[in-house]
């Protein structure tokens, strides 16, 4: 099936993002300017402006599937983070680097982080391809973040999470924000962190339902 992926793009972002309450003009901007068909396998090109999640993974090392987040969420969550074009953010959980290509053209830098070694070497290569050369992809432990990298302005977390870490919440620079999904399935909820005077804190934003990030569960304490 042929496919003409800018009219794919306008009809994603009239269909699914507008409709949502998202209404920034650079982040609508970005979203019809970034290929999403580059970020899926050439079998999954077709599906690209799908209204669901897209498996881009199995799991790396015993992990958990891995997606392309569906277009609306994303937008939304992205949008809650009000990022600036001065901004330097950490994207945990990159996959292969949409989310990344879109940061890459609202913030000033963009450090990119993955655990899947191949998904980070095809976020890497897909990103040089369109030119993004504002984002570093580097691979690693994704609830450890990139302190070297830090302090951010924004860290975005690309799937649902049991619980934030507080080593990500550490590595917020001040008056900085951090947006998740809390909680699993039709539980999740997208929270806003901000980081005012030394202190952090978080607000619920919206219900949210998202594939979960692997390597974010809870620690279960043991129980006599």
């Amino acid at each position: 099936m042929s496919a003409d992926f800018s009219e794919r793009r306008v009809k994603m972002v009239d269909g699914q993002v507008r409709t949502t309450d998202v209404t920034s003009a650079p982040l609508i901007e970005a979203m019809l300017s970034v290929p999403r068909e580059a970020f899926v396998g050439a079998g999954q090109q077709d599906l690209a402006y799908i209204d669901e999640d897209i498996r881009i993974s199995d799991g790396a090392n015993g992990g958990g599937a891995r997606y392309l987040m569906e277009p609306s969420p994303l937008a939304k969550l992205l949008q809650l983070a009000e990022i600036d074009a001065g901004d330097s953010v950490l994207d945990v959980g990159c996959g292969t680097g949409y989310s990344a290509a879109l940061l890459s053209r609202l913030a000033r830098s963009v450090v990119a982080l993955e655990s899947d070694p191949a998904l980070a070497e095809a976020a890497k290569s897909t990103l040089s391809g369109l030119g993004c050369q504002n984002v570093t992809v580097l691979a690693g432990p994704l609830q450890q973040g990139q302190a070297a990298k830090g302090p951010y302005n924004v860290i975005f977390i690309g799937g649902s999470v049991e619980e934030v870490p507080t080593a990500l919440l550490d590595q917020l620079a001040e008056e900085g924000r951090l947006v998740a999904v809390e909680g699993r399935g039709n539980s999740g909820v997208a929270r806003l962190f901000f980081k005012a005077g030394g202190v952090v804190t978080g607000r619920r934003a919206f219900n949210a339902a998202i594939k979960p990030l692997p390597g974010f569960e809870r620690a279960h304490a043991f129980e006599f």
